[in-house]
């Protein structure tokens, strides 16, 4: 058998697949289960209904569980999500689940009539058994907002042990639950954080096994990961029973008491070992096995289910994709269980979109930032592309108010309506305050005397200060960002006409600063205590009030809102929270009160939620009865007192129609319609948790439909209007022809020898062999003899992290990605919404960089996604304010709420792509459902057929992100120790050196031998899905900006795959992967002028790819190792501000 090593210390042989297994005749089974014909769907009961399927006919499949009946003639397992049932001598297996609901981890009862597994068929994860006589399912557990695994039933069969954590986070604990109901109890609830799963039993029932470890996984795990333990039923105590460096997991027992098998890894592989419990002697049983599953999550236990047979002589259990008869007794062989399997896998519907690329002369900004009305409510003053505007309310035009060649931020009123003051910043100045007349008239003034990092200018009411947060200018030459860690900043106040900088006290947590009517405190925002005010000599730090909400997963604190601002009135506050903004009361209780907004009508105080999209750059009019927000390019205002009417009528619609309702009632003699509330939650699981529709949905589909009350006075709304900042798309204009160069298309494997390439303007305007292509009059010939030519690359999973708030014009991440050849990028979860401007700034070509795609923040658990109309709403920020054109669903809740969210993704056109989070029976999930896009790789190693053509026939794109490598220890580590990227001195000429002595010089991961990196392993699915048809993206995910690129390029690639199809990934196919591929990814006329120009040649070493000379994008030539612009322009790139001083030259000692 192909990966199945001979163990010679224990004697073990593999048999030709045609050896014959002896039946087992312990007992009789019990009836069949009906026919998989007649079985309901597992998706009956889920949103997303199939819309397409993949046909599958295999003889192996990728982590099979199997359990043997107690009989012994026949075995139960799972396969990509639904279980079969198997005589176990082998032969075709018997459906009997189906559906997209995914079934896993099947195990008998002692009677062998009944199969408990885990299943999310009801929207969330539970306990199902199914009756083996008549094929019916029945729900155990309820509620979707926990999961579970490792489920068996207890010897007498009165109960079931499964392993449960909640869907949010926290480790799993094992947990009983008798099989006729009730909530069930925990074991070992303390430490909080000790894992454990795989529970089992042997002849003695007192003793549950089980599989332990401390917190859930470990990146870059150092062993032992996991060992095993028993956990005595009567005393309650829990005693380990293995100390294997390897770790020990998967405890399986003979019913006799004489056997313990269990799972470990030695050196690079996963191997069986055998104890015998009378006098603790072990030895290897099989070696090696299945690869296990500690480096990730273990959602499906760290090693499939296997079972001893009920004689005691063999173990039944999986490697290499086939299920094995493993005889315990020294020197046997191993003997196949041969199976097959032909179903139809049914997949959720196709959500694959095209997005052209513009060339209209000019655009409109996406985003507005900062956005503050004026003291009279008639003005808006806010920034786009950095640039600071005002308009008239509500529709005036939006005028540019200073012609400054500065970043501009944070504008800020007087209270007088004449003045508006906003901090700069500037690479070669550093940063200062200024103010300019609101009406335009006049020049603006420089405000402070010296260069620092200014932030949050606020007017005092008495217009005579202006208080400010300053930070030394330096660390922006220091840091890469997108913070400054580590830096002191003070709060300070300047004289409103300009002035010496006066201090006030150090930040301290501290920032926001602004101020209310009738005080001259100074109100601000802190990380930890919420709203707080001090006086202008920095003392008397008061707290007002702490917004909090949510519990994050893993977490025993709930969130804290990330800004609150007060009311000028002192009565009121926003507090943004997550993607939302609440206003809550502030009330004056001596302490300052704690307000949880997650559930605001069960509120301490007054609370309402303001949002229903989500917003930011909250603000409040000046008389604190609007509130206003930006999304995108659109202002939103709330009027308090306009909602506070609605509400009034809509109380006043409820009463009359109550008092109809009762005047009917009343009218009646003896018939009472009121409703029966008496049968209790109906939740039947523990901590009255159950199927909670605040946190797991409502289970509506749809709210559009029409309400019995439609003539009740609608909700209020915000008002809503968008500002259109037109800005001039970057176009250069010119011909040019790249002559002699070899030219890796990307058209199929074309290569064209000596070559001309035709540039006109932005575009590729003819390709072919040298004297075959037609050349425009007054085209510029540039010789590249010599040279390899191919699309730019394209980077499908790029974190670039630039400063956020305070924005730069130079952005390092963005020139070293360029640099170094990848003229595409999409950032899937950028963490703020800084990159929207960014982006603009680079199609403006204000700002040096590739093109710019992005999913903007991650749709998390905490937008508590309640039914399919909530989840458009959600969306909606990404499709009409964002325009992402995809979105990145980051473990946004249960199966239910996930489905929400790509039904909605599907409707507004956008391509979602989701967080891998170590989780194998996530990602099946996912696939299953449709989504478009995986990040990071399948953490489970190998995968078969089964998992490889689902992958490809989706057309799922797989980004792997192997610097950073689930399931073993991150590649990055292995480059970082061969390639000394210190000495590089491109690298160091685009990075700053913060970032490089930290990544470069000491390394915290650690160092691993050269075979513990899966790198190999993890390839083999790339190229695995790539001769499937599949797709593949490129995804350095951040690692180390420009060069990283490379190295995740040449990973993927480890495995045996041709430099052609690498490049191709790289290219053609991440373009497919972002819906681009109609212009970018090939070189074809028509197509984007996004090249790389290597001096080597990557079809003979795929290495070649950073033998970069030149790169273009968008039709401007730029050097590759310095990015001076050599056509259509010749311009310098000038110093760049990350460039520091060295400490040459200077006394010291030598």
């Amino acid at each position: 058998m192909k990966n199945f090593h001979i163990f010679k210390a224990a004697g073990i042989l593999v048999l030709p697949l045609l050896l014959l297994l002896t039946p087992l005749v312990h007992g009789q089974d019990s009836g069949d289960a009906a026919g998989s014909d007649s079985l309901k769907p597992s998706h009956a009961d889920l949103p997303l209904k199939p819309d397409r399927s993949v046909h599958l006919q295999v003889n192996e499949g990728s982590w099979i569980s199997v359990d043997i009946h107690p009989g012994g003639g026949k075995l139960v397992f799972d396969f990509m999500g639904d279980i079969y049932e198997l005589p176990v001598t082998g032969g075709k297996a018997r459906q009997l689940t189906r559906g997209m609901g995914f079934d896993a981890q099947p195990r008998f009862s002692p009677d062998g009539k009944k199969v408990v597994f885990v299943s999310d068929r009801s929207g969330g994860e539970n306990l199902w058994i199914l009756d083996m006589e008549t094929g019916e399912v029945t729900q155990r557990t309820k509620g979707n907002n926990y999961r579970f695994q490792s489920p068996v039933y207890t010897p007498d069969g009165n109960y079931i042990i499964a392993a449960r954590a909640g869907i949010r986070g926290g480790v799993h604990k094992l947990r009983m639950y008798h099989v006729d109901g009730g909530s069930g109890t925990e074991f070992m609830d303390t430490p909080t954080t000790l894992k454990t799963i795989e529970p089992a039993f042997g002849a003695d029932d007192r003793y549950i096994w089980l599989s332990q470890r401390t917190g859930d996984w470990q990146y870059n795990a150092i062993f032992p990961q996991y060992q095993i333990a028993r956990f005595d039923r009567e005393t309650g105590q829990r005693q380990t029973q293995t100390a294997r460096v390897g770790s020990a997991f998967r405890p399986t027992l003979s019913s006799d008491g004489k056997w313990l098998v269990y799972g470990t890894r030695h050196e690079t592989e996963t191997g069986l070992r055998i104890r015998n419990l009378n006098n603790g002697e072990e030895r290897w049983l099989a070696y090696p096995v299945q690869r296990d599953d500690m480096e990730s999550r273990a959602t499906r236990d760290v090693l499939p289910g296997m079972a001893f047979t009920p004689d005691n002589s063999a173990v039944i259990t999986t490697w290499g994709g086939r299920l094995w008869k493993l005889p315990i007794a020294p020197g046997a062989e191993p003997v196949e269980i041969p199976f097959e399997i032909d179903t139809n896998i049914e997949l959720g519907p196709e959500v694959l979109f095209k997005y052209p690329i513009e060339d209209s002369g000019e655009f409109i900004a996406r985003q507005i930032r900062d956005a503050v009305p004026s003291p009279d409510g008639t003005k808006l003053a806010f920034t786009v592309l950095n640039n600071l505007y005002v308009m008239d309310l509500p529709d005036g035009a939006p005028r540019r108010l200073t012609n400054l060649n500065l970043t501009e931020a944070f504008p800020a009123w007087s209270p007088d309506g004449t003045w508006i003051t906003f901090a700069t910043w500037n690479q070669a100045e550093g940063g200062h305050i200024y103010r300019m007349r609101s009406n335009g008239r006049g020049s603006a003034q420089r405000l402070t005397r010296e260069a620092a990092i200014y932030q949050y200018p606020a007017w005092s009411k008495t217009q005579d200060r202006i208080v400010a947060i300053r930070g030394v200018a330096r660390v922006y030459s220091e840091y890469p960002g997108p913070g400054v860690p580590f830096a002191a900043e003070d709060l300070i106040w300047i004289p409103s006409a300009g002035g010496d900088a006066t201090f006030i006290t150090g930040t301290e947590g501290r920032r926001n600063p602004h101020f209310i009517f009738g005080d001259d405190r100074i109100y601000l925002h802190h990380t930890m205590n919420g709203l707080v005010s001090i006086r202008y000599d920095g003392t008397d730090e008061r707290e007002h009030v702490k917004v909090t909400g949510s519990t994050p997963p893993g977490s025993q604190q709930p969130q804290r809102a990330s800004l609150i601002q007060m009311a000028p009135r002192g009565d009121q506050a926003l507090a943004e929270m997550g993607t939302d903004i609440y206003l809550v009361t502030v009330p004056r209780a001596g302490d300052a009160q704690t307000i949880n907004v997650s559930n605001p009508e069960n509120a301490a105080f007054p609370v309402r939620k303001v949002t229903d999209i989500g917003g930011q750059f909250s603000s409040w009019a000046w008389n604190g009865r609007v509130a206003h927000w930006s999304i995108g390019n659109a202002l939103f205002s709330y009027n308090i007192d306009d909602a506070d009417a609605r509400k009034r009528e809509q109380e006043q619609y409820d009463r009359e129609k109550k008092k109809a309702k009762d005047a009917a009632r009343d009218s009646k003699d003896d018939e009472d319609n009121g409703d029966d509330d008496s049968n209790g939650n109906g939740n039947g699981d523990d901590n009255g948790n159950g199927d909670d529709s605040e946190e797991n949905g409502t289970g509506d589909n749809d709210t559009g439909k029409k309400d019995k009350n439609d003539d009740r006075p609608a909700d209020y709304e915000p008002s809503e209007i968008r500002i259109q900042v037109k800005a001039a798309r970057d176009i250069p204009t010119g011909t040019l022809v790249l002559r002699g160069a070899r030219v890796i298309t990307m058209n199929g494997y074309e290569v064209i020898e000596d070559a001309d390439l035709v540039i006109r303007n932005n575009r590729i305007h003819a390709v072919g062999a040298r004297g075959e292509v037609e050349i425009p009059d007054g085209a510029k010939v540039r010789d590249v003899s010599g040279h390899t030519i191919l699309p730019g690359f394209i980077d499908t999973h790029a974190h670039v992290r630039p400063f956020r708030n305070l924005h730069q014009d130079q952005i390092w991440s963005f020139m070293a990605n360029l640099a170094y050849g990848v003229t595409t990028i999409r950032d899937p979860q950028t963490g703020s919404t800084d990159l929207l401007t960014y982006a603009d700034m680079v199609t403006a070509g204000k700002t040096i960089g590739p093109r710019i795609y992005q999913t903007g923040p991650g749709v998390f658990w905490t937008e508590n996604i309640r039914n399919l109309d909530h989840a458009r709403k959600v969306l909606k920020r990404y499709s009409e304010y964002y325009d992402t054109k995809t979105i990145k669903m980051y473990v946004a809740g249960n199966r239910e709420q996930r489905q929400w969210i790509l039904m909605a993704a599907k409707e507004q056109e956008l391509m979602p792509t989701t967080e891998g989070s170590l989780d194998m029976k996530l990602n099946m999930t996912m696939l299953i459902d449709g989504y478009p896009g995986q990040e990071h790789n399948y953490p489970v190693t190998p995968v078969f057929e089964d998992v490889i053509k689902v992958t490809a026939e989706s057309r799922m794109a797989y980004t792997p992100t192997l610097l950073v490598t689930y399931g073993g220890p991150w590649v990055e580590n292995y480059f970082y120790a061969k390639e000394d990227p210190s000495n590089d001195p491109k690298l160091r000429y685009f990075t700053p050196d913060y970032e490089m002595e930290t990544k470069t010089r000491r390394r915290g991961a650690g160092w691993f031998h050269d075979d513990e990196f899966a790198t190999a392993r993890q390839s083999r699915i790339v190229k695995q899905i790539y001769d499937a048809g599949g797709l593949s993206g490129v995804g350095s995910h951040g690692q180390l900006q420009g060069l990283g690129y490379h190295w995740e390029l040449w990973a993927m690639a480890w495995d045996d795959m041709e430099p052609h199809q690498a490049l191709r990934i790289a290219t053609i196919q991440g373009a497919e992967a972002l819906g681009l591929d109609g212009d970018v990814g090939s070189i074809e006329p028509g197509k984007l002028a996004d090249l790389v120009i290597l001096t080597g040649n990557p079809l003979e070493n795929l290495r070649n790819t950073n033998t970069i000379a030149r790169v273009m994008l968008n039709g401007r030539l730029y050097s590759g190792d310095t990015l001076h612009e050599e056509w259509p322009r010749v311009q310098p790139t000038g110093r760049l501000w990350f460039q520091q001083e060295q400490p040459a030259g200077i006394p010291g000692m030598h």
